[in-house]
């Protein structure tokens, strides 16, 4: 019973967090599913719902807040979207799940260990498709396999490459995180034709999360420290799923 409210309560700080940052904290909830000792099986569904539910909010505050580019969004999202449901039919072994898992947790680490990068110049130069294209199939389908929205890994390439602005990146990485997990989801479903039913109490968790964290993030308040201390949460828990 302690294990399950603990869980709970993680899962509502970890929503807050990453929403706040535009993403829906399929990463988090994963890292700490492991830790618990929460069966694969049912860790990739049941990140895809919460991911689902707090992007949705996060990709509703962020727009209404003016931070999103369809000009952006659409070229990673066209391909993302049929190659995230493919992902999402697919159920990796144990052991070919949990290393991906682990490193995927291991990046999303480092990516919250990092500074937030400064605002984009202005001319901001356009995405070009066959780019944003190829980026988006091969997250998309990375994203239904594992059972996250691909924000983490959107987000760096729109900085690095100059395509939007810190605030404009949350925005947009909101509503592709959005798409991917309902296309993964869905995958998941037309396979397996179930979803885990004990996520429902991390469900109400993660929308209280979603709606504060949006909220505080359209908003541009910032927590790097929180930043880091699921960092560590995350590379804990990524090393766990590597080597046990």
């Amino acid at each position: 019973m302690t294990d399950a409210v603990l869980l709970t309560g993680l899962i509502f700080f970890i929503s807050l967090l990453y929403s706040s940052v535009g993403h829906g904290g399929a990463s988090g909830y994963l890292a700490v599913m492991a830790l618990f000792g929460v069966a694969p099986p049912v860790m990739k569904p049941a990140a895809l719902m919460l991911n689902l539910l707090v992007a949705g909010i996060a990709t509703y505050r962020f727009g209404r807040a003016g931070a999103f580019s369809g000009r952006v969004f659409w070229p990673f999202a066209a391909a993302s979207v049929p190659a995230a449901l493919i992902g999402g039919t697919l159920t990796l072994p144990t052991e070919i799940y949990k290393p991906i898992v682990g490193a995927t947790l291991l990046f999303a680490a480092w990516r919250l260990a990092r500074p937030s990068a400064p605002a984009a110049r202005d001319g901001v130069p356009r995405v070009p498709m066959a780019v944003g294209l190829l980026c988006g199939a091969a997250i998309g389908l990375l994203s239904g396999l594992v059972g996250v929205g691909g924000g983490i890994f959107l987000s760096p390439i729109l900085i690095l490459m100059g395509w939007a602005d810190p605030r404009r990146t949350a925005g947009v990485s909101a509503a592709f995180i959005l798409v991917n997990s309902a296309a993964g989801l869905a995958g998941h479903w037309y396979v397996v034709r179930e979803v885990p039913l004990a996520a429902a109490p991390w469900g109400v968790a993660a929308v209280l999360g979603g709606f504060l964290g949006a909220e505080l993030g359209s908003r541009r308040l910032g927590g790097f420290a929180l930043r880091r201390l699921l960092a560590v949460v995350l590379v804990i828990a990524g090393v766990k799923m590597m080597l046990l």
